[in-house]
């Protein structure tokens, strides 16, 4: 077991304020992997003020953003050769399948550091309008201060570059707290950073639990949360930074859609929700497991989607064949057991998995992949987020039903339409009330598109030139002519 004994703040490390420690535990062997301080309130203090120094005094906001490109690209240079001990420990820490850690969580972000960058090269900084009125317009893009990034357990490094790289790239400075399960891989990008020429202040990163993060969301040294998490965390900052008229971005949870029209073929369909709705074990806000089958073929598509989640592999998420690791902590475990239960009390068809541990395995924190049939789109199971390896099989009657049950939720983050027919799929796409949707794929996040929600999915956009805006103010200059 490994024990990290300082925090990194303001770009140096230092001895936490406080002795308290968090304990990493691995969801395979339920034994403790790693040790780290956790951050308090004086550790928050002492960041908090590093950044708002750097920012307020220091040269990083300053630099001509060129400058600030060619630093984050010698990140992406340095992250390369780390990517393989980043999959290995987000696979320790968290539970994700050794194959989906080395292609998501930590192949992602080294291409975003870079995609990002190039974003920035061609983004209008500053740009001049003729005014409606006679004056010329200066319109200019400026950091927006100090930026709180918290970040959740299930996807840590890949959140943490698409807060942390744009909000650098725009000049602010970041105190960044990732989740207290996945503390390890944000020390290997600290790591990182030291061999960068960031001036000191500039980036803080803070290992805490849910009341370091309460604390740093209402600093008043902060200009501007950027939060990943639940809608009901969520709720709590955005209650606060309104209150404190502070910028905030929620990037929150979902309950979407897969739209499988009459036409689809059913081997396909299973195939794309092994991804769209079991990616990471099913622990993934944009993970699609509501799926709306049609009547008319509807048990065409249960056998398939039966045979699909039946035939996964679960087991020691370091093995490459395993499919389905394990949850992220014993009481996320127990959590998607109750929603198992509770959708064979609610009247839902169990067809395949339940509430027992997978066959052959005695300990870990595992869930067997579950598929439910016969659900009505009311029922606790195919409206509340799950975050696990259970898919609820809902029928529909004709089109127009199918984009009333896709609406007919409180979410709307991801979602995607099956069907041969693109004009009809993206007829549907007009309709479905959801930030981001896939035809014939789930949705996949491109670095030059915004990804976001609507309804309780959260509020502002991430990726994109919308990304980087997120962390700009504009300033318009008016000048006589």
């Amino acid at each position: 077991m490994s024990a990290r004994q300082q925090l990194f703040i303001g770009g140096d490390w230092v001895a936490a304020a406080g002795a308290d420690v968090i304990e990493v535990i691995g969801p395979h062997t339920e034994q403790p992997i790693a040790t780290v301080p956790a951050a308090s309130p004086a550790d928050v203090d002492r960041a908090v003020a590093a950044a708002r120094a750097a920012f307020d005094h220091g040269p990083w906001p300053r630099l001509d953003p060129a400058e600030r490109i060619a630093v984050v690209r010698k990140l992406a240079a340095r992250y390369e050769p780390r990517r393989e001990e980043i999959a290995q420990v987000i696979t320790a820490e968290m539970g994700a399948p050794i194959t989906f850690s080395r292609s998501a969580q930590a192949r992602l972000p080294g291409a975003l550091i870079g995609a990002f960058a190039d974003l920035a090269t061609g983004h209008p900084w500053e740009e001049t309008r003729s005014g409606l009125l006679g004056a010329d317009i200066t319109v200019r893009r400026e950091p927006v201060g100090v930026v709180a990034a918290i970040v959740p357990w299930n996807m840590p490094m890949f959140t943490t570059v698409v807060k942390l790289i744009p909000a650098l790239l725009a000049g602010c400075a970041v105190v960044l707290k990732p989740a207290p399960e996945t503390p390890l891989d944000a020390y290997i990008l600290a790591e990182l950073l030291t061999e960068l020429d960031l001036p000191p202040g500039v980036v803080s990163i803070l290992p805490g639990d849910r009341e370091t993060g309460g604390y740093l969301v209402a600093h008043p040294g902060v200009d501007k949360v950027s939060f990943t998490g639940s809608t009901a965390a969520g709720r709590q900052v955005a209650a606060v930074c309104g209150a404190a008229l502070r910028k905030v971005s929620l990037e929150l949870g979902g309950k979407s859609a897969a739209v499988v029209l009459d036409d689809a073929d059913p081997a396909a369909v299973a195939a794309g929700m092994m991804v769209a709705g079991l990616m990471n074990s099913g622990q993934a806000c944009v993970a699609q497991t509501r799926i709306l089958l049609p009547r008319r073929r509807y048990q065409e598509f249960v056998d398939a989607l039966a045979g699909m989640v039946d035939s996964l592999a679960v087991g020691d998420p370091g093995d490459p064949a395993t499919q389905v690791g394990p949850m992220v902590a014993q009481r996320q475990q127990r959590r998607v057991r109750d929603y198992i239960d509770k959708g064979r009390h609610e009247g839902a068809r169990l067809v395949v998995g339940g509430s027992e541990l997978p066959p052959g395995i005695d300990r870990g924190w595992y869930i067997r992949p579950t598929l439910f049939a016969d659900v009505d789109n009311a029922m606790c199971i195919a409206q509340e987020e799950i975050f696990g390896p259970v898919l609820c099989a809902v029928p529909y009657r004709d089109d127009e039903e199918a984009i009333a049950l896709a609406n007919a939720t409180d979410y709307g983050l991801s979602g995607s339409i099956w069907t041969p027919d693109i004009d009809r799929a993206t007829a549907m796409t007009r309709r479905i009330r959801s930030g981001t949707l896939g035809i014939n794929q789930p949705y996949s996040m491109d670095p030059g598109a915004p990804f976001g929600g609507v309804k309780a999915s959260g509020i502002g956009r991430e990726f994109g030139p919308e990304g980087l805006d997120s962390f700009l103010d504009t300033k318009s200059i008016s000048t006589a002519r």
